[in-house]
């Protein structure tokens, strides 16, 4: 008996998509579209953010207080800052960091802290430069080792110690200057100023008027031997001390002039 063999039905591909399948289809093509406009629209909002919020203001900042009693800056110095241009805006549209630029600008505020509060006024506290030496005779060194200026008739500095070098050893002189002080205390000397000049060489001048050339290293054994061999200088009459020159490795040298 012949065997019958049937023919398997083919598989029909399907050329409509239903309507779900089309929807998915196209979302996934104007998803990245979407993306890209969102992250354009993000963009535009956070460039323009404080230009939006400053349509929210009815009127620029008015009135400023101080958080504490400065020293030094003046309510015209303060005036003066806030006058500068560009002018001030109202609460929402003022830039905070651009006040604080302003404050830093005068050479002896050493930090401010800037708030605004609403609807048109500051709250601004300056931190000042403290000065506890002169320096090469024009500026003022502060107790971090800053050079600042001040304005003359706000401070004498005629009574501080006198330091000298330069501008950008200013911390270091700061520095040696403590512990030379420190070392002479204990000798019954007292420091009057102190200089370095740009090869990192020393002097120092007591509060006599005798300087001491210390020139490099290590000053300590120059100074004990300033000590020892200062009783046996002679001194001629009419003449008084000016200098001893301890930069030698054994003795010193000495300088004299008028009375």
């Amino acid at each position: 008996m012949a065997k019958v063999f049937r023919k398997k039905p083919t598989s029909v591909i399907r050329t409509n998509l239903s309507q779900p399948e089309r929807s998915r289809s196209w979302f996934n093509f104007i998803k990245p579209i979407i993306v890209v406009l969102c992250l354009i629209l993000a963009y535009g909002v956070y460039n323009q953010w404080n230009n939006w919020l400053s349509l929210l203001d009815s009127s620029p900042i008015k009135s400023y207080a101080l958080t504490h009693k400065t020293k030094f800056t003046t309510n015209a110095d303060i005036r003066g800052v806030l006058s500068e241009a560009p002018d001030l805006k109202g609460y929402f549209g003022q830039d905070i960091q651009e006040l604080k630029d302003r404050f830093l600008s005068l050479s002896w505020i050493r930090d401010v802290s800037v708030r605004k509060i609403y609807p048109d006024r500051l709250s601004i506290t300056l931190l000042e430069h403290v000065p506890v030496a002169r320096w090469n005779d024009e500026h003022l060194v502060s107790q971090q080792g800053v050079v600042f200026d001040l304005p003359k008739d706000r401070f004498d500095s005629e009574q501080l110690p006198a330091f000298y070098g330069p501008d950008i050893s200013s911390k270091k002189v700061l520095d040696a200057w403590y512990k030379i002080q420190k070392d002479l205390e204990s000798r019954k000397l007292v420091l009057k100023s102190i200089s370095m000049d740009i090869r990192g060489s020393w002097s120092i001048v007591l509060d006599n008027q005798v300087e001491l050339r210390l020139g490099r290293g290590d000053w300590l054994p120059k100074i004990d031997r300033f000590v020892t061999i200062f009783p046996e200088i002679e001194i001629p009459e009419e003449k008084r001390l000016s200098y001893v020159d301890l930069r030698y490795e054994h003795g010193a040298s000495v300088g004299f002039i008028q009375r």
